[in-house]
């Protein structure tokens, strides 16, 4: 039911969260760290791959919307960058090797179920190379997703990785949010 209620937002108009604009934290790592390998989770129409792409990253993406994913290949070929994209679901990537050096999720998360995240945190577990770089963008809870806290963050990714940051502040209408920027052990 999600993943069609996704699609519709694709097809019918602009989704809220698609702004086409690389936010500062992303742009701010990008700028302090070599390019390498960057996986973007929940990706929609390919913004940010394409930005990594155009700063010599080795960028994928993957959303489970259809016409996300055309839409963002469709913008990787005028902007001429190279960029993968897949639909898949975040919780399944075993069709992927790693190792990445930066994992990437503006909102994805926690627009999942809770019962979601165990598996969520597995496939980075896998994918992200020791001493690599995770960050998430997250509604808080009580919004308009499941969001969530920085302790939530911690249990969901405390196996395997090191809350190095968080940065809190307001999302779209004003709605609690936070950056997290997680390394992995």
């Amino acid at each position: 039911m999600r993943r069609l209620l996704f699609s519709i937002w694709y097809w019918l108009r602009r989704p809220p969260w698609d702004t086409g604009v690389t936010p500062p934290e992303l742009v701010r790592f990008v700028s302090t760290h070599s390019p390498g390998r960057a996986l973007d989770l929940g990706c929609g129409t390919g913004t940010n791959v394409v930005y990594l792409a155009k700063h010599g990253w080795e960028a994928v993406g993957v959303d489970f919307a259809g016409r996300a994913i055309a839409k963002a290949r469709d913008r990787a070929r005028r902007a001429g960058v190279r960029g993968a994209f897949h639909v898949a679901d975040v919780t399944r990537l075993g069709f992927l090797s790693g190792p990445f050096d930066l994992a990437l999720d503006i909102g994805c998360l926690h627009s999942l179920p809770p019962a979601d995240r165990p598996a969520y945190a597995g496939e980075l577990e896998r994918l992200v190379r020791h001493g690599g770089t995770y960050l998430l963008y997250t509604f808080a809870p009580d919004g308009p997703a499941y969001g969530l806290t920085r302790e939530d963050v911690s249990a969901t990714f405390g196996r395997s990785f090191d809350l190095a940051g968080a940065e809190m502040g307001t999302g779209p209408r004003g709605r609690p949010s936070a950056w997290y920027t997680l390394t992995r052990r």
